[in-house]
């Protein structure tokens, strides 16, 4: 009986996938592990392998299409089977996998699991593949491209650093549009010139973007969550000259290692929450779940959305290595490269914007967590100190709470907790 796969469910919130890149093609030979698919789910892309030998004999989604959770994709014939006579029987399934569900009888125990993370192939690419080496197409984001257009670049002669070696923003925005190997043949040398106040680009277009599988999981959560989720908002200012000079004390300890301030925030957070557990909590409709662990999740911006990798039991890590397992995470994320299992399970959220320069904002909960915590730059204010005002560098920090868990006076406790401890860094050490 030939071998058929279905579209596996990914995530705990994934209905369907994006067939994204075929990695066989058909009659070719498939050992059991390889790697025959990328599919681009809610959250990441990810890679499907075959769990039996065999050979392709039907692939019945073209790269690009949409499948519903549980719709085939794929017919592997077993090694003792005559591939035409499962090809010719195929035919008819084609329908099958464009987009209905699997018909009944297929072999449930062949789906695909995840493996690693790979990134997705852009089909918006009008103007045709750039070839590296002058031999294979190079994956470029539409943006990388425009951009690139736009400075003269030849992007075969750039090495790209998003997620499987594609070329995007950053890249181009590297090069030196004058440098050697950088300019399209045949392109003008521009003479030198007095230097003149740079005009601000425009590159203003009308264009539609079709949303991706995590684009349109990001709107409905959020909808949800603010349509679902009563919000109430405290805010508190801390002041921070204490613990930006026992960071900067301890990383010239620990040099080369690096502590930043999200690395103490995140220390911070977990231990106002192992010291006000009623935050740490889940709304359900017939009680309110306190949870053992402190589950902290981390947002971070990725290129074509966000994700939010989960620290497990934060309150038992230490600051360096909450510091690592950051670090870890969130490159993981920007190369998109997390497990399904590294963004689900968090309790308490923290979103940080100071680094772009946001003084105060206030963040969406991310559902069934209760709390999420915005956090602002640190910048220099005047505050009153002993009768006196005295400079001192302050950060903003609002909680978004759900009052139907986290009432008024709980969420102003655990901010003043929160603050309390970044102010007296030292207790973080212990």
């Amino acid at each position: 009986m030939p071998i058929e796969i279905t579209m596996p469910k990914l995530s705990d919130t994934m209905t369907d996938g994006t067939l994204v890149r075929w990695l066989k093609k058909e009659n070719d030979k498939v050992k059991a592990g390889d790697v025959i698919a990328e599919v681009e789910t809610d959250k990441a892309t990810q890679e499907l392998e075959a769990f039996e030998p065999g050979t392709v004999a039907k692939l019945l989604v073209e790269e690009g299409k949409k499948v519903p959770v549980g719709g085939l994709i794929v017919i592997l014939a077993k090694p003792d089977e005559d591939l035409a006579a499962i090809v010719k029987a195929a035919g008819g399934k084609v329908a099958a996998g464009a987009g209905n569900s699997a018909p009944r009888g297929s072999v449930a125990s062949s789906a695909a699991v995840p493996t690693t993370v790979a990134a997705p192939v852009s089909t918006t690419d009008s103007a045709g593949p750039a070839l590296v080496d002058g031999s294979r197409p190079a994956r470029i984001s539409p943006l990388a491209r425009k951009l690139a257009a736009e400075k003269g670049i030849d992007i075969n002669s750039l090495r790209g650093s998003g997620p499987d070696g594609r070329i995007i923003k950053r890249d181009v925005l590297a090069a030196s549009p004058g440098a050697s190997g950088f300019i399209l043949p045949g392109a003008p040398v521009p003479a030198p010139v007095a230097a003149a106040p740079a005009p601000i680009p425009v590159r203003l277009e009308t264009k539609t973007i079709p949303l991706s599988n995590m684009r349109q999981t990001i709107a409905r959560r959020l909808l949800q969550a603010k349509q679902t989720v009563p919000h109430f908002y405290v805010s508190i200012d801390v002041v921070m000259d204490a613990l930006l000079e026992l960071r900067q004390a301890a990383n010239a300890q620990l040099a080369p290692i690096k502590l930043t301030v999200t690395d103490f925030i995140a220390r911070a957070t977990a231990c106002a929450v192992a010291q006000v557990p009623a935050v740490n909590a889940s709304f359900t409709d017939t009680a309110i779940v306190r949870h053992g662990g402190v589950h902290l999740g981390i947002a971070v911006a990725v290129e074509d959305g966000l994700v939010v990798p989960v620290i497990r039991d934060a309150q038992s890590k230490g600051l360096r290595h909450l510091s690592e397992e950051i670090r870890q995470l969130a490159q993981l994320a920007r190369t998109r490269k997390l497990k399904a299992e590294q963004m689900t399970g968090g309790t308490i959220t923290i979103s940080n914007l100071g680094m772009y320069g946001i003084r105060e904002f206030l963040a969406i909960i991310n559902p069934p967590e209760s709390a999420i915590l915005a956090i602002g730059g640190t910048e220099a204010r005047p505050i009153v100190k002993n009768g006196q005002v005295t400079p001192a560098q302050v950060m903003t920090v609002s909680l978004s709470a759900d009052h139907r868990v986290i009432d008024g006076a709980l969420g102003a406790e655990f901010l003043s907790r929160f603050k309390t401890i970044l102010e007296n860094p030292l207790a973080m050490l212990v």
